[in-house]
């Protein structure tokens, strides 16, 4: 039993790096392709992105959500957003500022949405943390070319398939 344990011991302390290593490498991966798909839209440098996230396109035909936590509190984030946008041609079109902040920036007809609400985890309460949530949408006058795309679809044939399987 005493071997057994001291497998299960050795065995945790080996498996918990590898996940960091492996977690830390996702967060800079996915930091890399955020970045080339919305090369001019600014992020915090501390932030982290959370699943899920979701881009579409390329170039300046993206679309999409992005998660992120930080360790900035909302107003620190506001006050990047603030000037960090500006000076990669965003322009703010729209903002709402209480607890929680609304944000909407407009570029070459893209439209961002920024929502910067604090976090509301009960670990960062205990140790003080006043980070962010950051939620960001952006979407591209071209996402939706067509307004109905169900339009010849036939429900009952949809229907009767899904029936069947």
């Amino acid at each position: 039993m005493k071997d057994k344990n001291i497998f299960l011991l050795l065995f945790t302390l080996i498996l918990l790096p590898g996940c960091a290593l492996v977690t830390k490498e996702h967060q800079e991966s996915q930091r890399k392709v955020i970045t080339y798909l919305l090369e001019d839209f600014p992020l915090p440098n501390d932030s982290k992105i959370i699943e899920p996230t979701l881009l579409l396109g390329t170039g300046k035909a993206v679309s999409g959500r992005i998660i992120l936590t930080s360790d900035y509190s909302p107003a620190e984030n506001l006050v990047f957003y603030g000037t960090e946008t500006l000076s990669t041609g965003w322009n703010l079109v729209s903002s709402k500022v209480g607890e929680k902040v609304t944000l909407v920036y407009e570029k070459d007809g893209r439209i961002a949405t920024i929502y910067i609400s604090p976090k509301r985890d009960m670990s960062d309460f205990i140790s003080g943390n006043y980070g962010s949530d950051i939620d960001i949408s952006v979407i591209h006058p071209d996402a939706i070319g067509i307004q109905d795309p169900y339009i010849g679809l036939n429900y009952e044939d949809l229907n009767e398939n899904t029936q069947s399987d």
